[in-house]
C-alpha cells in the first residue's frame, strides 16, 4: 500500500512514522511534510489546501490512502473532493467535520442525541447585546467559545465577568476572524480534562487510546493557552470504568447519531473529556488526531496503523483485534522563545545523533528547516517534540528531560512539569 499523508507538523510526523514501520506499505509521502519527515519519507511541494494537486499527485503515484492530518482541509471538504475521484481518504466528509468545525452544531447534535456535555447557548455576532445579557446573568467562572476553527486559541474561561465580557466583545470584534461570528457560552465543568481516541469506520470504532495535554503555555498551567506543549499517554485521569463509559455514553452515541443524520463518521474521532469522580462529560470533538497527543499515543500502539485504516475502508474494522502497549508516553515540545506569541526563528538547533538513536526516544518535528551542516531552524513556535517511552510514568519522564537537556537550542524553552 502506499500513502499520502497530509500535513506538516509533529502529528503528521508520528503519523509518517507510524506507518513506516508496517510491513504492508510501499511508499509515504507527506505533503507538504517538514525536515524531520523528509528524513523518512518523500516530502511533496503541495499545499494541504490544494486539492486538485493532491488528487493529481495521488493518481499519478497510484496512492492506496490519504491520511488527513490537520483540521482545516477536512472542514473545507477534501475528503469529499478526494472520494469524487475514487481516491480513498480516511478522514470526515465535510458534513461530518462539522463536529469539529462548528461548536453550535456540536451542542445540538449532543442534544438530540443525548451526549453528555456542558449546558450552553449560542449567540451570533449581531446577537452581541443579548449574549452580554445572558453573560452577566450567569455564575463565574465561565466558558466562551468561538463556534468554528481558532487553532486550539478560541476558548476563554473567565473567571469573572469582566473578563467574560472582554472575551466576547474581543471574538465579535474579530480577534478570531471569521470563526468568532458566532459563539458559544458554556457552563464550566469542573475537573481534569482528557481526550479519548478511536479509528472510525462509519459505525464501527477501535480505541486508539487516551491522553493528557497540557495547554498553556507555562509551568503548573500558568499563561495563554497554546496548541499544546506537552502530552502523556494512556491518560492517568481515565480508568478502564471510565474509558468504557466514555465508548458507552459518547463515542457509540456519536457514530449511530452521524450516520442517522446522513453523515457517517470516517476517521480519527477525538473526545475531549472533563472526568470529575465517576462522571465523563465531552468538552469537544476533533476530527483528527491531536497534536501533541498524537506523537506519544501511536508510539504505544502495538496493532500496525496501517492495517487499521486499510480495515477502516474495506469495512472490517470489527474483526480487528487492536493491542496497545502497557507503557507510558511522555512528550514535550520545545518551542521558540516567545510562543504563543510572536517568535524568533533564527536561531540554530543541533540534535546529536546519538540522541536521535535512542532506542525508547523519538524525536518529532513540527517546524524545522533544514540547514547543510546537519542542524536545523525553526520555522515557527511549536519545534519539536521530545517524546520517551517507559515502564511507567516517572521512567518515561524522566528519558523525556534527559533528552530535552542533550538538544542544544539556546532560542527554545519547554515547560518542565510535564507528566506530573
Amino acid at each position: 500500500m502506499n500513502f499520502l499523508v497530509i500535513g506538516a507538523g509533529g502529528r503528521e510526523h508520528a503519523l509518517v512514522w507510524a506507518l513506516n514501520r508496517s510491513a504492508k506499505v510501499g511508499r509515504v509521502y507527506c505533503a507538504p511534510g517538514n525536515a524531520g519527515i523528509a528524513k523518512i519519507a518523500e516530502c511533496v511541494p503541495l499545499k494541504e489546501g490544494d486539492f486538485a494537486g493532491i488528487a493529481e499527485f495521488c493518481q499519478d503515484k497510484q496512492i492506496d490512502h490519504v491520511v488527513v492530518g490537520p483540521e482545516a482541509p477536512l472542514a473545507a471538504g477534501i475528503a469529499d473532493f478526494l472520494t469524487a475521484r475514487n481516491i480513498c481518504v480516511f478522514g470526515p466528509s465535510q458534513s461530518a467535520a462539522k463536529l469539529e468545525a462548528s461548536k453550535h452544531f456540536t451542542k445540538e447534535f449532543c442534544a438530540r442525541h443525548a451526549i453528555p456535555t456542558a449546558a450552553s447557548m449560542s449567540f451570533a455576532q449581531s446577537e452581541l447585546a443579548n449574549c452580554l445579557a445572558y453573560v452577566r446573568a450567569q455564575p463565574m467562572p465561565l466558558v466562551i467559545k468561538a463556534d468554528g476553527l481558532a487553532a486550539g486559541k478560541g476558548v476563554t474561561i473567565a473567571a469573572d465577568q469582566t473578563m467574560a465580557e472582554q472575551a466576547v466583545n474581543e471574538a465579535f470584534s474579530g480577534r478570531f476572524g471569521d470563526a468568532g461570528a458566532r459563539l458559544v457560552i458554556e457552563e464550566f465543568m469542573p475537573g481534569v480534562e482528557a481526550s479519548l481516541f478511536a479509528a472510525c469506520s462509519g459505525r464501527d470504532f477501535c480505541l486508539l487510546g487516551t491522553a493528557q495535554d497540557y495547554k498553556r503555555v507555562g509551568d503548573g498551567d500558568q499563561g495563554p493557552n497554546t496548541g499544546g506543549m506537552g502530552a502523556i499517554s494512556p491518560a492517568p485521569a481515565l480508568s478502564q470504568a471510565l474509558i468504557d463509559k466514555t465508548l458507552q455514553t459518547i463515542v457509540q452515541p456519536t457514530l449511530d447519531g452521524m450516520a442517522a443524520e446522513g453523515a457517517p463518521f470516517t476517521g480519527f474521532l477525538y473526545a475531549g473529556l472533563m472526568v470529575h469522580g465517576d462522571d465523563v462529560r465531552l468538552v469537544e470533538y476533533n476530527v483528527r488526531f491531536g497534536d501533541p497527543e498524537c506523537q506519544v499515543l501511536l508510539p504505544l500502539m502495538t496493532t500496525d496503523m496501517a492495517e487499521i485504516i486499510a480495515a477502516c475502508a474495506e469495512g472490517r474494522l470489527g474483526q480487528l483485534e487492536v493491542e496497545r502497549s502497557t507503557r507510558t508516553g511522555v512528550g514535550v515540545v520545545l518551542a521558540s522563545e516567545g510562543y504563543p506569541g510572536s517568535v524568533n526563528c533564527n536561531s540554530v538547533i543541533n540534535i546529536p545523533d546519538a540522541l536521535a538513536a535512542h532506542t525508547d526516544v523519538l524525536i518529532f518535528h513540527a517546524g524545522t528547516q533544514a540547514l547543510d551542516d546537519g542542524t536545523f531552524r525553526p520555522t515557527g513556535g511549536r519545534t519539536l517534540n521530545i517524546v520517551a517511552r517507559g515502564a511507567n510514568r516517572d521512567e518515561a519522564r524522566d528519558r523525556a528531560y534527559d533528552a530535552v537537556k542533550q538538544v542544544d537550542w539556546p532560542g527554545g524553552f519547554c515547560r518542565s512539569d510535564i507528566g506530573l
